[in-house]
């Protein structure tokens, strides 16, 4: 019998995953949509919470307390993972998710809510990372970048059905019915990764900075405080703000004293010293600061303004969405092929500029066309700004900073996020109370006030129909006043764009990433894992096109790339059998039957029975087919792939290599004709 034949269990990379592992991947997809929803699924509901609960101006801190706590409980995660194992940890992490959820679900009032948020971010740091780590101990290099772009599209997939869903609980159940949703799913993944996810034990020591971890998320937490309480709770002013911003202070000189001595820094500080990425991740500071802060106020904007359901503002949202997932997805593509990339932080910055313009003039008598442009034109300039700044981060740093580079620009938009929707509350709460106080110095109706006015929205339905529309006009005027104020911000963006600078871009980081760029927290992998999940995405496109014509001609062989791409089989295998192949592959029948005579006459290999065997002559031609391929990998890897290369790293190219020779899912026939990916080493 063909040792082809028995490919598949003979062979210890398997091209195909197993059962297994394919439901333990479904496990892990939902653990990840827990968090992904998490992020999109609350704002519509956030109206509806805030007028039951009471409290409009802590409406920011429901958003805040998940993103400063999943921030800074992330690094903490995959670090922790790598030393006690991955499984537990992420059980762990599924299981805090699920009890914040709970008691988010059950809050009495905002105080607890913003606790049980606090929680329930947590948890959701850890969703987050160990999820993607999981991928990378289950399932082999060449198939990563495959399964992990699955997150993508969960996260794509969440950014749209999340502020419908929002919408629809809140409408009709109930806005407790947006935390409780992530119980059954939570129940299912805990089950599945319980009986059926089985880890490779790898223990990795790691010095955890828990100190530089603590003062990196106490300093963020004092910006935040001092953003949403100046001005409102306490005056600018105050003892209580100005010690806040001193105290912000101390801690922010603490850190940097702390991180120059610690032996595995959350940021080390070297990378500062690199332009491109300090400017990198202020300008990500400044998305996140604008993204985040508008999502959370728009689908107020539409509901009491506009006066729209909770279930309808999570479908005027989605033109926003839309824009956002077309240019960051095009943008990606277009960088990935031209290997030009300056020009989207120029113009993703400059379109949220004019976005934040657009949205600042909408009012209660804006029409929905109207609106749904103002919500496209800003997700356009967000989606072209998100995706590329990642990119030029990794292209920017060396191989052993590849990991905290990338963690580290997609924690400055986490942190601006969080900084971006306190400021947007001050703003909405402070302009609020002057307007309403100018439009009702006439006096209210008895039993309404404008603190009421300003605390529960529903209030407003109680006023006299003739009063009702200035009351309206305050509210639409004190939130799109918020993009007034963020367009200069914006701007700063389009200003600070202009000097970066523009770096051939290496190949393997060509490949774009959705969980790092749409992610409300950062994304925490090793540069192993970095390059692992980008060459394995550019190792299967690259494979499904012009690779065996290439390599063929640079080994200097006159051969079918499937000739090629059959000796590459046999290697591997140790025989083939042509008609077996047809039904095991999606290579051709007679493409198949071509590129077997052709080695046959060639005297680079026998056939004994049904299947062919390599010669010596054929096991040579092979090999340097094999070198040659995976130096065209290793060509993507660009300077990284130096005189002092890590060991890892040459394992890595090495191990890739030997799953993509001659693996099934290769096409090395004719096919629609689509540019060449590989590129000279930048």
């Amino acid at each position: 019998m063909a040792l082809d034949a028995h490919s598949r269990t003979a062979d210890p990379h398997q091209e195909h995953v197993s059962g297994n592992v394919l439901v333990s991947i479904g496990a892990l997809l939902l653990g990840m949509l827990l968090a992904a929803l998490d992020q999109t699924i609350v704002s519509t509901a956030l109206p509806t919470i805030v007028s039951e609960l009471g409290g409009l101006e802590h409406l920011s801190w429901v958003v805040t307390a998940y993103l400063l706590a999943s921030t800074a409980a992330t690094p903490l995660w995959g670090k922790l993972g790598d030393q006690y194992g991955r499984k537990r940890l992420f059980q762990t992490a599924i299981v805090l998710f699920l009890i914040g959820s709970a008691l988010c679900g059950m809050a009495q009032n905002m105080p607890q809510l913003i606790a049980f948020r606090a929680v329930q971010g947590l948890g959701g740091g850890g969703l987050m990372v160990l999820s993607m780590a999981i991928v990378g101990d289950i399932v082999p290099p060449r198939e990563r970048g495959r399964y992990q772009g699955l997150f993508g599209a969960v996260f794509g997939a969440a950014s749209v059905l999340g502020p419908l869903l929002g919408g629809l609980f809140t409408e009709h159940l109930s806005w407790r019915w947006v935390f409780y949703v992530n119980l059954p799913v939570g129940v299912v993944a805990l089950a599945v990764i319980a009986t059926v996810l089985h880890i490779p034990r790898r223990a990795t020591r790691h010095v955890i900075d828990y100190l530089g971890t603590l003062l990196i998320a106490s300093v963020a937490t004092c910006l935040v405080l001092v953003a949403s309480l100046g001005g409102t709770t306490w005056d600018w002013g105050s003892p209580q703000i100005v010690g806040l911003a001193v105290l912000g202070a101390v801690l922010a000189v603490a850190f940097v004293a702390v991180e120059r001595r610690a032996a595995e820094p959350v940021l080390p500080l070297k990378l500062f010293r690199v332009r491109t990425f300090t400017l990198s991740a202020v300008i990500s500071f400044i998305v996140g600061f604008a993204m985040f802060g508008a999502m959370t106020y728009l689908p107020t904007f539409l509901q009491v303004v506009q006066g729209v359901s909770p279930t309808m503002s999570g479908v005027h949202m989605l033109p926003m969405v839309a824009g956002m997932l077309l240019s960051s997805t095009a943008s990606g593509q277009i960088v990935s092929r031209t290997g030009r990339w300056k020009v989207f932080p120029l113009c993703g910055t400059a379109v949220t500029t004019v976005g934040l313009l657009l949205l600042h003039q909408l009012d209660e008598n804006s029409s929905t066309a109207g609106m749904s442009t103002s919500f496209f034109v800003f997700g356009l300039g967000l989606g072209l700004v998100m995706q590329v700044l990642v990119l030029i981060v990794q292209n920017a740093v060396a191989y052993e900073d590849l990991g905290v580079a990338t963690s580290g620009a997609t924690f400055f938009r986490s942190i601006g996020a969080s900084f971006g929707v306190a400021v947007f509350g001050t703003v909405f709460a402070g302009r609020l109370g002057d307007k309403l106080t100018d439009a009702f110095r006439g006096g209210l109706p008895a039993g309404l006030s404008v603190d009421a006015l300003e605390s529960d929205p529903r209030d407003i339905a109680r006023l006299p129909s003739s009063l009702q529309p200035a009351a309206l006009h305050a509210y639409a005027s004190a939130i799109t006043d918020v993009f007034l104020y963020a367009a200069p911000v914006a701007l700063l963006g389009f200003l600070l764009a202009w000097f970066l600078r523009e770096d051939p871009l290496r190949g393997s980081v060509t490949a774009p990433d959705v969980t790092e760029t749409l992610a409300s927290n950062p994304v925490e992998r090793s540069s192993y894992d970095e390059v692992c999940r980008a060459l394995s995405v550019l190792g299967t496109r690259e494979g499904r096109r012009e690779i065996y014509r290439t390599i063929t001609a640079r080994a200097g062989h006159d051969l079918l790339p499937a000739a090629s791409w059959l000796l590459l089989r046999m290697k591997r295998y140790g025989s083939v059998e042509p008609g077996m192949l047809a039904e095991r592959t999606t290579v051709p029948l007679p493409v198949i039957l071509d590129a077997a005579r052709q080695v046959e006459e060639r005297r680079l290999a026998v056939r004994e029975g049904l299947d062919l065997f390599l010669t010596p002559q054929g096991r040579e031609v092979a090999g340097d087919l094999a070198r040659v391929r995976e130096d065209s990998l290793a060509d993507l890897l660009g300077d990284w792939w130096g005189p002092d290369r890590p060991t890892d790293l040459i394992q890595l190219v090495k191990e890739l290599n030997d799953e993509l020779c001659g693996s099934d899912r290769e096409q090395p026939h004719e096919g629609r004709p689509v540019p060449r990916l590989s590129r000279e080493p930048s």
